[in-house]
């Protein structure tokens, strides 16, 4: 399988690598990272979510995988070897960089000031967008392939219908997001390519 770039918070993991964890659940992780933010003005609410989007890219990449008692609060998940095709790529402040991508600015500048704005590309922007386009693209096809796989279930197993109907939707609604994502990040880097 090629070898495939995989950008993850430090922070976390430190965590997950901690001597003796290999079973966590969302909340013993979340407050775990939660503590190892202290000095800084957060929501609880925000650390959960991120915690949670990192554990799902987790599950995604066969890193972690669910206990096999399975509840709805709770839920156990259990680390795995790092994947032999992941490249691990470690960044500071990943808590901090995605709130900052969910913050809406106080206010925005006039049609006017926009146009007088430089454009600017930069080396350090383009390995950016190229190293979130490869994630976000992982992501994608993992998701793709996550809702092909319980689309075959349901037509091989409809009395399966009742309990993953539901995780079909959301990852065909995850893959229809996340491509959505993908063609964003594709025009921004044609855009910066083209000659100006």
């Amino acid at each position: 399988m090629k070898s495939a770039s995989f950008i993850f918070d430090r922070r976390l993991y430190g965590l997950i690598q901690e001597e003796g964890r290999t079973g966590f659940t969302t909340r013993e992780l979340r407050d775990a990272y939660a503590k190892s933010l202290e000095g800084m003005n957060f929501r609880i609410a925000d650390v959960r979510r991120y915690v949670y989007e990192q554990i799902r890219r987790l599950l995604r990449m066969g890193w972690v995988v669910l206990d096999e008692d399975r509840r709805v609060r709770g839920q156990v998940y259990h680390l795995q070897p790092i994947p032999t095709h992941l490249q691990l790529e470690l960044i500071d402040n990943g808590f901090e960089n995605s709130l900052k991508t969910i913050e809406v600015p106080e206010q925005k500048p006039a049609a006017t000031e926009l146009q007088a704005l430089p454009f600017k590309s930069s080396v350090n922007t383009d390995q950016q967008l190229d190293a979130l386009h490869k994630e976000i693209r992982l992501d994608f096809l993992s998701s793709m392939g996550e809702a092909e796989r319980f689309k075959l279930l349901l037509e091989e197993m409809p009395h399966l219908r009742d309990k993953v109907e539901g995780e079909y939707l959301e990852a065909r609604d995850r893959s229809s997001r996340l491509l959505g994502h993908l063609r964003a990040i594709e025009k921004t880097l044609k855009t910066l390519a083209a000659p100006r």
